[in-house]
């Protein structure tokens, strides 16, 4: 039977070895949660820093207090304390389960709850849950809840007291002692920062600038003004070459070729017909099949053959 615990009420426990769950609700603008524990002496303080079990000390030396890392589940995420109440040292009294957010406050987590299991019972049912409430929205640190023992047994109270200044200022008021290096590092870095400007003066000076151009507003800078692009102009049409006709050679201009099937009458006689005068005047070859044509006049020296016995008559 699962215990749904309200704020202050308490619940025995019977498991030796207990799993505290802390699970929430992701989304836009949730902050990443961290999950903690405090191993409190019989005086409510740590007795050493290594009392801390956290995400940079994640298991405590005694080794019976860790932390088991966050997961995805199908209601959120989670992240784990494990501890095994059985092997706790007997100087500890008390062991607070705490929830932290990095500089963000716990108004923006949605649906934050913390679950105990019986880590030796294989999917088992949560034995107690407490929804934690945040008072004012604004605390950055949460003791969700603490084992403490009763008895010869461990018990469980659900707190929900948070603290505004994070897990730095909750370990802090149970004992740990904070590293201050980065806290002493400060003044200095502010000291630096008011020298500066009379280092600038004095590099002034030596440069031979007077100190009065300075303080002198000076003119704000103009940026040049941006390089206009211009159109490029138009691509011309590259020239496309003549080519032949499809199964014919290219044409030539009509002064040039002869008409289909005949000469051209200044290159060759016709065919079966003898040349004209004046191409024959000049020398050009007769006709095929015909003789030249006879000259303007008779030649002087024509004679007639003569004629054998077959022409005497009888």
């Amino acid at each position: 039977m699962t215990h749904a615990m309200l704020k202050g009420s308490n619940v025995p426990l019977e498991a030796t070895t207990v799993r505290a769950v802390l699970r929430w609700s992701p989304g836009q603008g949730v902050p990443d949660v961290d999950a903690s524990a405090l191993l409190l002496g019989l005086d409510g303080r740590v007795r050493s820093d290594e009392d801390f079990v956290f995400y940079n000390q994640p298991r405590h030396p005694s080794g019976k207090v860790w932390r088991l890392g966050k997961k995805r589940v199908a209601d959120g995420l989670t992240d784990t304390i494990q501890t095994d109440l059985a092997g706790v040292e007997s100087g500890v009294g008390r062991i607070l389960l705490v929830a932290s957010a990095d500089g963000v406050t716990f108004d923006r987590v949605r649906a934050l709850r913390i679950l105990l299991y019986d880590a030796q019972a294989a999917d088992g049912e949560a034995l107690a849950y407490f929804d934690i409430k945040p008072e004012t929205g604004q605390e950055t640190a949460l003791i969700c809840g603490e084992l403490y023992r009763r008895g010869d047994g461990w018990k469980f109270r659900a707190l929900g007291e948070g603290y505004s200044n994070g897990l730095e200022g909750l370990a802090t008021d149970f004992g740990i002692s904070v590293d201050e290096s980065e806290a002493a590092s400060a003044p200095d870095g502010a000291d630096t920062t008011q020298q500066a400007p009379a280092t600038t003066q004095t590099q002034a000076e030596a440069d031979g600038i007077s100190p009065e151009a300075l303080t002198q507003p000076q003119a704000p800078l103009v940026p040049p003004a941006p390089e206009v692009s211009r159109p490029l102009p138009p691509e011309q049409p590259a020239g496309v070459p003549a080519q032949p006709g499809y199964g014919y050679p290219p044409q030539q201009p009509p002064a040039t070729r002869p008409a289909y099937g005949y000469p051209h009458p200044a290159s060759r006689p016709a065919y079966g017909y003898p040349p004209a005068p004046a191409t024959a005047a000049a020398g050009a070859p007769s006709g095929y099949g015909f003789p030249p044509p006879a000259p303007a006049s008779p030649d002087p020296d024509f004679r007639l053959p003569p004629q054998g016995p077959q022409f005497i008559g009888r």
